[in-house]
């Protein structure tokens, strides 16, 4: 065998590839916090909001285009939904209103 490798191995120990931090560290990341609004998040707590009052999903839309997700990106997919919610009922408004003038 090369004498090369037997160094190598010799110089790192077994336990190298443990983690720096306790495994049972009580430490809280960023993300393991509860979301706000019932632990669901501000986007989807607008869209389930939004049937009842739909102007949530507009709120929650201009959350969406100014970034709020980059706090959270837990959030992202929730304002992504209102974006799309408010786009739907935006059109089918639009053809409510157009069937009742023409």
């Amino acid at each position: 065998m090369d004498q090369n490798f037997l160094l190598d191995a010799k110089e790192h120990p077994s336990n190298s590839n443990m983690p720096p931090e306790d495994a049972e560290s009580n430490q809280l990341g960023i993300f393991d916090r509860p979301l706000p609004c019932f632990g669901c998040g501000i986007g989807w707590f607008s869209l389930l909001l939004g049937f009842v009052f739909p102007f949530m999903w507009y709120y929650a839309t201009i959350l969406y285009f100014r970034n709020y997700y980059r706090r959270d990106p837990r959030e992202r997919a929730g304002l992504a939904a209102n974006a799309i919610a408010a786009l739907i009922f935006s059109v089918a408004a639009l053809v409510a209103v157009a069937l009742i003038v023409l």
